[in-house]
């Protein structure tokens, strides 16, 4: 009996490539966010852990992802070498140095996206802030927020801007970072004015508006540095995670107090 040509899915690297290329393409894996290892993508996709190698190196020589040594692969483009060297100075910055360079750079950046974002990258935004605004637990919320802050840099065509966007951007991955933002999270007043504030800058780059949309990046992350101050001078206080949660219901009563009056 002649043997079958055709190979099964499990053996196929087109359907693994297929399928990866769907995932990325509905923003289903996030710019900028690490992918599984090869081993998981395997088991969802049910095809063997070659078949997704070959599908991983289609995709890189595409720019459609890229590898760290050590540190797994992402989607995305690849940020330039000197990217890689800043460990260092990620090291020696605090907190409220990276938010004074993110309000300098990240409202010309959105100013820059509402000039030249194509339809598709703000579709992409689109989705991005509403899966912030779907997620329920930190971890996610992060993840969704550094994609959707990334996909804005990536949209403004500014390679040298993205560049320095990505250094800043490593903070994300640190420890430390991670708990200061989700204490800053506890200690804010209302999740969904992120959220909404998330919405005004997508809207505005969607009409075209850079002043506008540089305004709403700019108001984006003084709310965020202004829960940065007021977590970090908690913590110094020596506040427990709970006594943090209680004084946030306590303004947020306060706030709805003073708006319904």
């Amino acid at each position: 009996m002649a043997r079958s040509t055709e190979l099964e899915p499990k053996d196929n690297s087109n359907y693994a490539l297929e399928k990866l290329r769907e995932l990325i393409r509905t923003g289903q894996l996030a710019s900028g966010g690490r992918l599984p290892t090869e081993r998981a993508f395997a088991e969802t996709l049910n095809v063997g852990r070659r078949s997704v190698r070959r599908a991983l190196e289609v995709l890189e020589s595409e720019g459609l992802i890229w590898r760290r040594q050590g540190a797994g692969t992402f989607v995305g483009e690849k940020p330039d070498g000197w990217t890689n060297h800043v460990d260092a100075l990620v090291a020696g910055t605090d907190i409220m140095e990276i938010m004074e360079v993110r309000l300098r750079i990240e409202p010309q950046l959105a100013q820059l996206a509402a000039m030249r974002a194509k339809p598709a990258e703000i579709e992409r935004m689109r989705a991005l802030a509403e899966k912030i605004g779907q997620s329920t637990d930190a971890d996610a919320k992060e993840l969704w927020d550094g994609a959707l802050h990334r996909q804005i840099a990536q949209s403004a065509g500014n390679q040298l801007f993205l560049s320095i966007f990505d250094v800043v951007n490593r903070i994300r991955q640190d420890d430390a970072w991670q708990l200061i933002r989700e204490r800053a999270r506890r200690a804010g007043k209302n999740e969904k004015a992120s959220y909404l504030q998330h919405l005004s800058i997508v809207d505005a780059i969607g009409a075209r508006d850079p002043g506008k949309a540089g305004e709403a990046m700019r108001q984006h992350l003084l709310m965020h540095q202004e829960r940065l101050i007021r977590a970090t001078s908690l913590d110094d206080a020596g506040l427990t995670d709970e006594e943090i949660e209680g004084l946030a219901i306590v303004d947020e009563e306060d706030s709805q107090l003073s708006a319904a009056s």
